[in-house]
C-alpha cells in the first residue's frame, strides 16, 4: 500500500512537472545537433524553434537559417525544413521510443555561431488550456476540472505503461532464468562427460603399465 502510494506520489510530480522545458543552444555552421525525446506511443508531440537574431532590426541572413528534420528511432520522418529562421510541428506517437530533432546549420567561411531557442513538449503538457479559456469563455473552475482530467488520464495511462513493462520484464526474467539452467546443466554435463574421460584414459594407461 505505501509502495502504491510512493508510486502515484512519483507519478504526480513527473507528470505536474514540465516533459521538456524550452532550452537555448548554440550551433556552430557545419555542423549538427540533435535531441531526443523518449514518447510513448499515441502521445501528442509539439514542439517549436526559432533563431535568435543577433540584431533584430536587419533580417536574417540565409547563412544563418536552419535545416531541421524531426524523425522516429524507426527512421521514419515527422517533420522537414530547410533553410529557415523559425518553423513549429506537432504529431503523433507511431510508436514508442526516441524520437530526435536534428538541426543543421550550412557550412560558412568564416565559421559562424548561431543560437537557436527549441521548445518540445510532450503528452498532457501539449494542451493549452488557457487558449482554450481565451476562446470558448470557460470559467476558472471549469478550467482546473479539465486541466486535472487530463492530468489523471496521463496518469492512468502511465500506470498501464508501466504495468505492461513490469510484465515484459517478467518474460525476460523468466526467459533467462530458463537459458540460465539449461545453460548450466550442460556445463555440468561436459564437466562430467570430461572427467568421465579422463578417468577413462587414466584407467587404460595404469592398466597398460600393468600399474593396477
Amino acid at each position: 500500500m505505501i509502495l502504491r502510494s510512493v508510486l502515484v506520489l512519483v507519478l504526480l510530480v513527473g507528470i505536474l512537472s514540465p516533459a521538456s522545458e524550452s532550452l537555448r543552444f548554440e550551433l556552430q555552421s557545419g555542423q549538427t545537433k540533435c535531441i531526443a525525446e523518449d514518447i510513448k506511443s499515441n502521445s501528442m508531440a509539439v514542439g517549436k524553434y526559432h533563431v535568435v537574431k543577433p540584431n533584430e532590426d536587419y533580417p536574417l541572413p540565409d547563412s544563418q537559417k536552419l535545416t531541421v528534420r524531426v524523425t522516429s528511432s524507426y527512421g521514419n520522418s515527422f517533420h522537414s525544413a530547410e533553410k529557415v529562421e523559425s518553423g513549429q510541428f506537432a504529431f503523433t506517437a507511431a510508436e514508442q521510443g526516441d524520437y530526435t530533432a536534428c538541426f543543421w546549420v550550412a557550412e560558412h567561411s568564416p565559421q559562424i555561431t548561431v543560437t537557436v531557442d527549441f521548445d518540445w513538449r510532450t503528452g498532457v503538457h501539449t494542451k493549452d488550456w488557457s487558449n482554450v479559456a481565451k476562446k470558448g469563455q470557460v470559467d476558472a473552475m471549469e478550467l482546473e476540472l479539465k486541466n486535472l482530467y487530463d492530468t489523471v488520464q496521463s496518469i492512468h495511462e502511465e500506470m498501464f505503461y508501466l504495468r505492461e513493462r513490469e510484465e515484459e520484464m517478467q518474460e525476460l526474467n523468466k526467459a533467462t532464468t530458463s537459458k540460465m539452467f539449461w545453460l548450466s546443466f550442460l556445463s555440468l554435463f561436459l564437466c562430467l562427460s570430461v572427467a568421465g574421460i579422463q578417468f577413462w584414459h587414466l584407467k587404460s594407461f595404469f592398466e597398460k603399465k600393468k600399474l593396477i
